[in-house]
């Protein structure tokens, strides 16, 4: 009578045993036992490094977000590669070179910059005479529209953050650029020795993504042209620049109706997300400001308890920036997917 007992009882301590063991194995340590940030060697060497770095704390939060995103790609490539699905080295060249671009992007590359590479978002709303854009054209279109009266306060802050993004969209477009031209080199050896086609098709992936960042760029200073000249359309889907962009991608790729709507729909809940998480930066940079205050102050136990929010709310952040990232990832792919499938029919 009391097998049956027994056999639950084995079975719950087996399970408890198996999500302990899940847990020990999902969870990356070091050779010493410590807890490691991520999976994948280099990427936690970069993460460690650039602890070391003054970087603030919403770009510290932005490049753990990025390296998340590259380890969940690089994951994925490993089992496409145990299944043979990347002969022609495609997408092992394309994840090379955004963690080649991460690189350059937050200062690591060993090359210094003289592109500016610190962006803070967090200021939209403090627009000053001296604003520049690091881009003639932007800054002839940025101060004819300040100058127009075409634009409430409000919306003077939603163009500037229309502004800023696609000033971060070039300086992204010029690191790709010039990680490519810098690679090319490097990687020559590798790519001739692949076979004919299979070298011309790797080739003409990098340049093809050039291009289509160029084509997007151009569309975007087009639809800012248009706006600093018109002003607001009054029936505007959305006020996110990143969602904007999306939106557009959308409008372009021959989508049929009700797959517009239901896409709009989609992009409304990643416009709140992206809102949400704009305002975590905004708590974080706070948190930051005020932690230092406290540590000048020399109290250990308010410095503590500042330490503690600071932390909580650094890893809300970067774990929002990954979703966000994840999501407006998922988003892209969709919208190129769908629209291929359409111009295919």
């Amino acid at each position: 009578m009391k097998l049956p007992c027994l056999v639950v009882a084995l079975c719950f301590g087996v399970g408890v045993m198996a999500g302990k063991y899940s847990r020990d194995v999902n969870e990356p340590k070091s050779s010493d036992g410590q807890k490691l940030e991520f999976r994948i060697a280099k990427l936690d060497q970069v993460w460690n490094k650039a602890n070391r770095m003054q970087l603030s704390p919403v770009r510290q939060s932005e490049l753990h977000s990025d390296l998340k995103i590259q380890e969940k790609d690089e994951l994925q490539w490993k089992k496409l590669k145990v299944e043979g699905l990347d002969e022609n080295g495609e997408k092992e060249a394309q994840l090379r070179r955004n963690f080649n671009v991460i690189l350059a992007k937050y200062g690591m590359d060993g090359k210094r910059d003289t592109r500016s590479l610190e962006s803070n978002h967090l200021k939209d709303h403090d627009i000053k005479e001296g604003d520049t854009f690091e881009d003639p054209r932007l800054d002839k279109l940025w101060n004819k529209a300040k100058t127009s009266g075409k634009f409430s306060s409000e919306e003077m802050m939603s163009l500037k953050r229309e502004f800023q993004h696609h000033k971060d969209k070039t300086h992204e477009y010029n690191i790709l650029m010039d990680t490519i031209s810098r690679t090319e080199e490097i990687h020559k050896n590798e790519i001739s020795a692949l076979e004919g086609d299979t070298k011309e098709h790797v080739l003409h992936q990098k340049h093809s993504d050039l291009k289509q960042k160029m084509s997007n760029l151009n569309q975007g200073f087009e639809r800012l042209r248009k706006i600093s000249r018109e002003g607001f359309s009054t029936d505007s889907e959305f006020r996110e620049p990143r969602v904007i962009e999306l939106w557009e991608a959308a409008k372009r790729a021959n989508l049929s109706d009700n797959e517009l709507d239901s896409l709009k729909e989609e992009l409304r809940h990643f416009e709140t997300k992206v809102e949400k998480h704009s305002h975590y930066q905004e708590q974080l940079e706070l948190s930051h400001q005020k932690l230092q205050h406290v540590e000048s102050l020399g109290d250990k136990e308010h410095i503590k308890r500042n330490q503690e929010k600071y932390n909580t709310i650094a890893e809300k952040t970067r774990e929002m920036g990954y979703k966000m990232k994840k999501h407006m990832q998922d988003l892209s792919n969709k919208i190129s997917r769908e629209g291929l499938e359409h111009n295919e029919l």
